[in-house]
């Protein structure tokens, strides 16, 4: 792996603290960290990497402290998963411009990338999300994007924005995006013919009410992500009070928490992003709490993840034969996690939930199996 120390900054937040500031079995008391004259990570399974770039939405903003606010409050919890070694790489230094900055996370993103290693991104504004897209299409790598949000950042803008980033990531050419899941959006700040788009392009889009009604769903989009993106704006005003652009509605803490739980647990997951944060308007610093609390989640899923058999290792999972509308399929049970999966035409295993395999038990077809169909054509 090339040397990635000049991206970093100088001064990382674990250095700084003083001895005794943390217990013996909370975070900031085990996580090794990159220094000047240690930058080793080969043995990580993940790496957490800050970047308080947010001139993505307003060009004269000033360079942010989030992610070492976040640090603060994540390295107080305590660790209840020796078995994931994390290190965190430190902050990426600002850019002279936007695209400078912009420039040194794609070049650590990349290189991790390329090493095989899941990397958690402390944004930062969303327009980031760009760089870890850029990630996988520099190794041509075709990918499954999952963002949450409440509004659907396709603007038509001359440069790329916080705002517009989607429309350069769903379209540009080449493309490495196969198929693209949006989660949360609130319909009464989204123009309708944006999610029109996304419907002929065959991408999925869940409103908010529709998730709370069916949580559950969200574990099997999750899993068959690569790349997952959360915008904290998709979480109501009393559960993060930095959203004073936000919206009385949305997801819950503890929402926000299953569904970084969900991303965690995500054989294929490598890169997640959380961005939107502004510490300045963070009273009591509730909102890095809960975020702190996210990332803890998301570990718990990392766990579960590394504990889930092969789907090729028979004897762990339990067999369904169902036939439905003249369509003869297999679910799949895990014995270990209690995940299922449903085998489509083309012999391929897909990620399902339990409500898929009842539709199919009731000779109906379930919506994600069409939509899978849809996108083989």
């Amino acid at each position: 792996m090339q040397d990635l120390r000049p991206f970093f900054e100088d001064r990382h937040f674990l250095k700084d603290q003083p001895d005794g500031t943390y217990q013996s079995f909370q975070w900031g008391a085990q996580m090794p960290y990159a220094t000047s004259q240690h930058f080793d990570w080969q043995e990580a399974d993940i790496i957490i990497v800050g970047c308080g770039e947010v001139r993505g939405y307003s060009p004269d903003a000033e360079f942010s402290y989030a992610p070492d606010a976040i640090r603060e409050q994540l390295y107080q919890l305590y660790n209840w998963h020796p078995a994931v070694k994390i290190v965190d790489a430190g902050n990426i230094r600002e850019g002279l411009t936007i695209g400078d900055t912009r420039a040194a996370l794609r070049a650590v993103l990349a290189a991790l990338h390329e090493a095989g290693k899941m990397v958690i991104v402390l944004g930062g504004s969303h327009d980031l999300t760009m760089q870890q897209y850029e990630a996988f299409k520099k190794s041509k790598t075709i990918i499954n994007a999952s963002v949450v949000d409440m509004l659907v950042d396709l603007d038509d803008s001359e440069t790329l924005t916080a705002r517009s980033f989607l429309l350069e990531m769903l379209s540009s050419h080449p493309n490495y995006i196969r198929h693209y899941n949006h989660i949360g959006f609130q319909s009464y700040y989204v123009q309708p013919r944006m999610l029109e788009t996304l419907d002929k392009l065959r991408f999925d889009f869940f409103r908010l009410g529709r998730v709370r009604e069916h949580f559950d769903d969200m574990e099997p989009v999750l899993r068959n992500t690569d790349l997952f993106s959360f915008d904290i704006s998709a979480i109501r005003y009393s559960d993060a009070p930095v959203n004073s652009e936000g919206s009385p509605n949305g997801f819950t803490g503890d929402e926000a928490c299953i569904l970084t739980r969900f991303a965690g647990m995500s054989e294929q997951l490598s890169s997640f992003g959380i961005y939107g944060y502004e510490p300045r308007k963070d009273r009591y610093r509730m909102t890095a709490k809960l975020i702190a609390q996210m990332i803890w989640y998301f570990i718990d899923g990392y766990l579960i993840r590394k504990n889930e058999a092969k789907l090729t290792d028979h004897e762990e999972f339990m067999e369904f034969h169902i036939t439905f509308s003249s369509n003869d399929t297999t679910f799949v049970k895990s014995k270990r996690t209690n995940r299922w999966w449903m085998k489509l035409p083309n012999g391929l295993f897909t990620p399902c939930s339990y409500n898929d395999y009842l539709l199919a038990s009731k000779n109906e077809i379930p919506e994600r199996w069409l939509r899978e169909q849809e996108r083989l054509v």
